[in-house]
């Protein structure tokens, strides 16, 4: 049974219990390492309810910059063996015409194969949208939510490791749904206005405050350290992610970045003053801090990798 390591233990803090648990599994391929997540994390029973996955296609271009096929197939089987009523792939990509992005990445030909739906949101009309965050955010006139994300049992974030070169630093899990939220209000360009913004990584916090999310998965097989997100220095951590915490999910997943050396914004500081990671704690999206953070190595081999990692915090 792997040994359990606090995160906070290994940095010389003190906690209080219970802690958000990330599960952390190191694999040379990702289907087993999903297996190792899945079997050392127990999904609930689904028996009857209505899931939603959010990929990361954001535009037409190869892993790392949109979510392996393999992970996706993994996930969806993994979610299949509890019973749900229905599985359904929701995305908009933001770089690209998201039927052509969708089609080309074989999300289509893999919803098919499974039996599953996929919800291109950038066909949704407008009354299948609800306003949220015109209030107390940094949204001048709030944005838009899927009503039927809203009217969701159970939501799947499905992100990949990335930093983010048009404002946003990095990319995991909190930036990924940006992916769930209109691009268009009638003639309003909300995505002009979030990368437009020097508030943009306050927004993108936001958002999640709005946003259901019941399971991360960062496949960090490969990543990206410069640049993105469709592309930038590769490089290869052969790591995967699962957390029930968002902001707990995302600051691991700095970790790793920093880890392996990346911009100059996304290393400065501590992880939990980056402006994401900081507005989505304060909004009770997730922990506020490495002490609430419990980081469960699923393999000898994850459990090899917490050193370099725990020297990021």
């Amino acid at each position: 049974m792997p040994v359990i390591f606090l995160l906070v233990f290994l940095l010389g803090f003190q906690t209080a219990a219970p802690a958000e648990k990330v599960y952390l599994a190191k694999a040379k391929d990702r289907t087993e390492g999903l297996k190792a997540l899945f079997a050392k994390y127990k999904l609930p029973d689904l028996k009857g309810k209505k899931v939603i996955v959010k990929p990361n296609f954001n535009s037409d271009d190869p892993y790392p910059a949109t979510t392996h096929l393999d992970t996706l197939r993994s996930v969806i089987r993994a979610l299949k063996e509890r019973s749900p009523a229905s599985i359904t792939i929701m995305e908009r990509s933001g770089m690209g015409d998201t039927d052509q992005v969708l089609l080309n990445r074989g999300v289509y030909t893999l919803a098919k194969e499974e039996n599953i739906k996929v919800i291109n949101l950038d066909k949704l009309s407008g009354e299948e949208w609800i306003k949220k965050g015109a209030e107390n955010t940094h949204w001048k006139q709030g944005f838009l939510v899927p009503k039927e994300l809203l009217a969701a049992d159970y939501v799947v974030d499905l992100a990949c490791l990335k930093t983010h070169r048009f404002g946003g630093d990095f990319t995991l899990s909190l930036k990924n749904n940006v992916g769930l939220v209109a691009k268009w209000g009638g003639l309003y360009n909300y995505m002009w206005e979030l990368h437009s913004s020097p508030n943009q990584r306050l927004m993108i916090a936001e958002i999640n405050k709005y946003i259901p999310c019941h399971l991360v998965i960062i496949d960090g097989m490969q990543a990206f350290v410069t640049e993105g997100p469709d592309k930038g220095k590769l490089v290869k951590p052969g790591l995967l992610i699962m957390s029930e915490d968002r902001v707990a999910a995302d600051a691991m997943g700095v970790g790793i970045l920093r880890s392996f050396g990346t911009t100059p914004k996304v290393m400065k500081g501590k992880i939990f003053d980056q402006e994401q990671i900081k507005r989505a704690a304060e909004l009770g999206v997730g922990v506020k801090s490495a002490a609430e953070i419990e980081l469960i190595p699923v393999n000898t081999e994850a459990g090899s990798a917490i050193a370099g990692i725990k020297k990021q915090f």
